[in-house]
C-alpha cells in the first residue's frame, strides 16, 4: 500500500531559519523524498494537520499547492499500484512536480567550471575525464540523479576496469568527483539525503607502496660528484632540499620565490590544497639555498633556476603545463643520478616527499608535527608514513633468525 505526507525537514536550516518541505512517498517499502520548493519556519508549520499555518503570509496559497501536490502523487502511485509495477524516482518527480527530473552532467559542468574558474587545473582535469567516461558509459544520453543508484555505480566500476582499464585507486579518484557532484546536489536541495547512492555504495581503495630513500643513500647522493655546474646538479640540489626542507612538492618548489625565504624558513601557500606549508630550513637546505643566492637575487625572483620566464606560467593551465613539463625533465635526470649512486630504486621526485617524512619519523619527530610540516590536512595521511617505520621494524628483527 503507497503512502504520501508532507514532512517539514530540519535539515539545512538556512540564513533565515527557515527549513525545506518534502513530500515523502512510500511504496513497496521503497522511500523517495521531493523537495517542494518551499521553506519554512517550524512556527509556520501544522504538522498535525500537514499544512501550513494561517499566520504565515501566503498560506492559502501555499496550501492549495501543497494540496495540488498530494493528490498527483497519490494519482500516480494508485496508477502504477494498478499496473502492478513500481514507478521509478525520476518519473515520480516529474508527474508530481511538472518538471523535467535534474540531469547530473549540468551539476557536473558547474562544478568543472568552478575548478577552472579557481585556477585548480590539475583536479579540473581529471573530473573532465570522469565526464567523458560517463559520457562514454551512457553513450551520450541524460544522466538523472535518480539513475545513479549503488547499481549504476556499481555497473560503471566494471566498466572503468574492463574497458577503460583503470586500476583501482583511479575508479575510486573517479567515483569521489561522482560523489562530490551528488553532495552538491543534496546541498542545493535538489536531490534527498535518503537517496544518496553513497550512503551504501562504499568506495574501495587499493594499497599503495610507497617509496623512499634511506639516509645511507640520501648521503650518497648528496656526496656525488657531478660534472660541471650543469642541469644535472641543480636537480641533485633541488631533490636533496626538498628531502630536508618539509618535503616541498616540486610545484611549489619551481616557483618558490626569494620572498618566500624568511628570517631561515619557507613560507608558502601550496598550489595543491592552498593551504599554508611553513618550514625551518636545516643547514644543508640553507647551505643550497646559501649558493643559489646572489647580490642580483630579487624578492620577486625564482629560487631554483628551472623556470625562466615568468610568461609559461601566467595563467593556471600553463603553470600546470609548464610544471609537468619541468618535472617530466627532473624525474629523466633523476633516473640518471640514482644510476650514478647505484641506488636500485626507481627515484622519482616525489620520492623526496616520503624520503623526508620517513627520515623525521624516525628521527622522533612526533607525527602531528610531520603532518604540519607535510602540509597534510588528515593525519590520517601521514599515518600511512608510520606503516613504513614499523615495517622496517619488523624486517630488522628478522636477524635473529640467521
Amino acid at each position: 500500500m503507497a503512502s504520501t505526507k508532507i514532512i517539514l525537514r530540519k535539515v539545512k536550516k538556512n540564513s533565515k531559519g527557515e527549513y525545506p518541505l518534502y513530500l515523502r512517498t512510500i511504496q513497496n517499502r521503497k522511500t523517495n523524498f521531493f523537495y517542494l520548493g518551499i521553506r519554512l519556519k517550524e512556527e509556520d508549520w501544522d504538522a498535525e494537520a500537514f499544512k501550513v499555518k494561517k499566520s504565515r503570509n501566503n498560506s492559502a496559497r501555499l496550501n492549495a499547492y501543497i494540496t495540488e501536490k498530494m493528490a498527483q502523487a497519490e494519482a500516480a502511485l494508485l496508477d502504477t499500484e494498478k499496473k502492478v509495477k513500481i514507478l521509478s524516482a525520476k518519473k515520480l518527480k516529474g508527474k508530481i512536480m511538472g518538471i523535467e527530473p535534474e540531469n547530473f552532467y549540468p551539476l557536473l559542468q558547474k562544478y568543472l567550471d568552478r575548478l577552472e574558474k579557481g585556477g585548480q587545473i590539475a583536479t579540473f582535469l581529471r573530473a573532465r575525464a570522469v565526464r567523458d567516461k560517463l559520457l562514454t558509459y551512457t553513450d551520450q544520453k541524460p544522466l538523472y540523479l535518480d539513475d545513479i543508484t549503488p547499481s549504476f555505480l556499481s555497473s560503471f566500476s566494471d566498466h572503468l576496469k574492463v574497458k577503460e582499464n583503470n586500476k583501482p585507486n583511479t575508479i575510486h579518484g573517479n567515483l569521489r568527483i561522482i560523489r562530490k557532484v551528488m553532495n552538491d546536489a543534496i546541498r542545493e536541495g535538489l536531490l534527498s539525503i535518503d537517496d544518496n547512492p553513497f550512503k551504501t555504495f562504499k568506495l574501495k581503495t587499493e594499497p599503495t607502496k610507497r617509496g623512499y630513500l634511506l639516509e645511507s643513500e640520501l648521503n650518497t647522493i648528496e656526496g656525488l660528484k657531478l660534472e660541471g655546474k650543469g642541469l644535472i646538479e641543480q636537480v641533485r640540489d633541488l631533490f636533496v632540499f626538498a628531502c630536508y626542507a618539509g618535503g616541498i612538492r616540486i610545484s611549489d618548489l619551481l616557483v618558490l620565490r626569494w620572498a618566500d625565504i624568511q628570517e631561515g624558513h619557507v613560507v608558502l601557500k601550496m598550489q595543491k590544497t592552498r593551504g599554508l606549508q611553513m618550514v625551518k630550513l636545516p643547514d644543508t637546505a640553507q647551505r643550497i639555498i646559501d649558493q643559489l643566492r646572489t647580490d642580483e637575487s630579487k624578492p620577486d625572483d625564482f629560487v631554483f633556476p628551472f623556470i625562466t620566464d615568468k610568461e609559461e606560467i601566467d595563467s593556471p593551465a600553463k603553470l600546470h603545463y609548464t610544471v609537468g613539463r619541468k618535472t617530466s625533465l627532473i624525474n629523466k635526470y633523476l633516473g640518471k643520478i640514482a644510476n650514478k649512486a647505484e641506488i636500485n630504486k626507481k627515484i622519482t621526485f616525489h620520492l623526496s616527499r616520503h624520503t623526508f617524512a620517513t627520515l623525521a619519523l624516525k628521527k622522533g619527530i612526533p607525527i602531528e608535527y610531520v603532518s604540519k610540516l607535510l602540509g597534510h590536512a588528515d593525519l590520517k595521511e601521514t599515518q600511512l608514513y608510520t606503516k613504513i617505520i614499523n615495517e622496517e621494524l619488523d624486517k630488522a628483527m628478522d636477524v635473529f633468525n640467521n
